[in-house]
């Protein structure tokens, strides 16, 4: 009974351990691509920010003041509307010439930044990046670094880990990430910040201390210590505080040198599991032992009874031989019945655990790129509409800036409504379909697209609809499918000729179709089924998630979404919706 204890505790302890070991596995994929998707939301700002030409005029020996005061600002904006920590542009020399927090006490402006390794590579190869503590703000971050066009200077965004870090104690895990060298960057125990997987050697501790990357912390080892026997299990503590046991595993974080860490602690687990299987195995043992005793005691009072009619003695033994021997075997094929029912049941709740994870991360990635990708759209016309505002003011028609100062009040309304769908994502809502007026649909893209058709000198043909003609559908959905069709045929033509653009309506009975039709160099036959895929994109810089997201608020509208070649020239995308009816239609417009 005492074997039988250690070996049942022994196997709920593997158990306990490989199952510890899989949630940990499914923490670090979901951190990870969380951790992912925060640095893409980032990655493109250095690049579009260095082809400013205004930036570039900034960084030019006697740049003009009100320029640079008006720079300043908008790179404040900037940092406000993409989450960075900071925004600044350096010149060739290593002066900060411009700051998103050049009106703040610490602020960036005139700090000489030519040590360090994120400027002086992306001087030399055109970006650079590195993570390291502020000299100035004494703040770490993620510095991502892109080279002007002409050579003039660097434009750095930094990004800091504080919402992660928060978010990551929220939920109690242990976790924190290293990179190449075993330096801790970001985790969720404060004090574990710039402290070391294994030993730093002593001349890259000198590097380091002369780059100032990590200020002053002594980068002294972490308070991991393996457990002899035992893989992946670490021993957590030293020096004054109490040890616990953790499993200890990692995973790479996509196109770094990072890699994310998770801590999961096994004792209580651990403790709860051994015990329970202890007793189980005691209880059996003890059960196969009573009944063993039963059943000797019972042939042995058999024996005594039946020494005096030995005749009888021999066939009565055969019967209850033959009788035990049947019901051990049908014994046996119960237990591996409910064996076999026992494992296939738990093999597919662990299977429904898993795809419904799967399906969590897909969706909260695929949702948190369109989100930055549809906002950019009225973020881009905002700009576009408070340059004008600001001439028009300059030159005294205060009645058009008027008319623009309400252009941008709707295009924020419009950025308010993405993140009301942020929210009835996050609670898994379906898409509404009520009637809509399509005329005010057509009115609120144009919106959003004709300044740029305008200043790319883009002819913009539009068939206006009747203003009784409504759709079934969610209004402000169908509206972000109108602006990025119109905005990938503007893009489509940008290198033509001659470039056009045509938006036409047609009923159809019961249906209505919008046609966006361009005179583009148009997509390849073999590419058109691939468009509408999630990632697949034509595009130099695109995503590959405008067409995808499209067709899937479309198809939620009850209504489809194809693409097909365009005479002579270009592609034609056809929207087509359900028609309201009379009544409905009447009470949308």
């Amino acid at each position: 009974m005492l074997a039988a204890a250690w070996a049942g505790a022994r196997v709920a302890e593997r158990s306990a351990l490989a199952d510890l070991g899989r949630a940990a596995q499914s923490t670090l994929a979901l951190q990870v691509g969380a951790l992912r998707a925060e640095m893409q939301r980032q990655t493109a700002l250095p690049r579009a920010l260095a082809a400013d030409p205004e930036i570039a005029a900034i960084l030019r020996p006697e740049a003009d003041p009100a320029l640079l005061a008006r720079v300043n600002a908008r790179l404040a904006e900037v940092a406000a509307a993409t989450g960075a920590a900071v925004i600044y542009a350096v010149r060739a020399d290593g002066v900060t010439v411009a700051a998103s927090n050049a009106g703040a006490a610490r602020s960036f402006i005139g700090q000489n930044y030519a040590f360090r390794p994120y400027f002086r590579r992306a001087m030399a190869e055109g970006a650079g990046s590195q993570f390291a503590l502020g000299t100035v703000s004494g703040r770490p971050g993620f510095y991502l670094a892109r080279r002007l066009a002409d050579g003039s200077g660097v434009v750095v965004v930094k990004i800091e880990f504080d919402a992660v870090e928060a978010g990551w104690r929220e939920t109690g895990e242990s976790l924190f990430m290293a990179d190449g060298r075993g330096i801790v960057l970001v985790a969720s125990e404060p004090d574990w910040r710039f402290r070391a997987l294994r030993p730093v050697p002593p001349e890259e501790q000198a590097r380091i201390r002369e780059s100032l990357e990590f200020g002053g912390a002594p980068l002294d080892a972490l308070p991991l210590h393996p457990v002899a026997g035992e893989a992946d299990v670490v021993r957590v503590g030293g020096g004054g505080l109490p040890a616990w046991r953790a499993l200890l595993h990692d995973a790479a974080v996509p196109d770094t040198e990072w890699r994310l860490h998770a801590l999961t602690p096994v004792g209580p687990a651990i403790g709860r599991e051994r015990l329970q299987g202890a007793v189980i195995a005691l209880l059996a043992t003890g059960l196969a032992g009573l009944g063993l005793a039963t059943l000797l005691g019972r042939r042995a009072r058999t024996r005594a009874r039946l020494r005096e009619a030995a005749a009888r003695r021999a066939e009565l033994e055969a019967r209850v031989a033959e009788r035990t021997r049947a019901l051990s075997e049908a014994n046996r094929r119960l237990r591996a019945e409910a064996e076999e029912r026992a494992r296939a049941e738990a093999e597919r709740e662990r299977l429904g655990r898993e795809l419904a994870q799967a399906g969590r991360l897909a969706a909260l990635g695929q949702f948190a790129a369109s989100m930055a990708h549809e906002i950019n759209q009225p973020l881009a016309a905002i700009r576009s509409y408070a340059d004008n505002t600001a001439i028009l003011v300059r030159r005294g028609r205060v009645e058009d800036a008027a008319e623009n100062v309400g252009a941008i009040g709707r295009l924020t309304d419009r950025i308010g409504t993405l993140t009301r769908q942020l929210k009835g994502f996050a609670r898994r809502a379906s898409g509404r379909r009520e009637p809509v007026a399509l005329a005010e649909i057509v009115r609120n893209s144009l919106e959003l697209v004709e300044g740029r058709a305008a200043a790319s000198g883009i002819a913009l043909a539009v068939g206006t609809p009747p203003a009784d003609l409504a759709v079934l559908g969610d209004g402000p959905r169908l509206e972000q499918v109108l602006v990025n069709l119109l905005q990938n045929a503007l893009d489509a033509v940008a290198a033509c000729p001659e470039p056009r653009v045509a938006f036409a309506i047609r009923e159809e009975g019961g249906r209505v179709a919008v046609e966006v039709a361009d005179n583009g160099c148009g997509i390849p036959e073999a590419q058109r089924a691939q468009v509408f895929d999630a990632f697949f994109t034509t595009k130099s810089d695109g995503l590959g998630l405008g067409l995808a997201i499209a067709r899937g608020i479309v198809e939620d509208c009850g209504g489809t979404l194809t693409a097909r070649g365009n005479e002579p020239a270009g592609t034609i995308f056809r929207m087509e919706l359900a028609r309201a009816t009379a009544q409905a239609a009447e009470s949308a417009a």
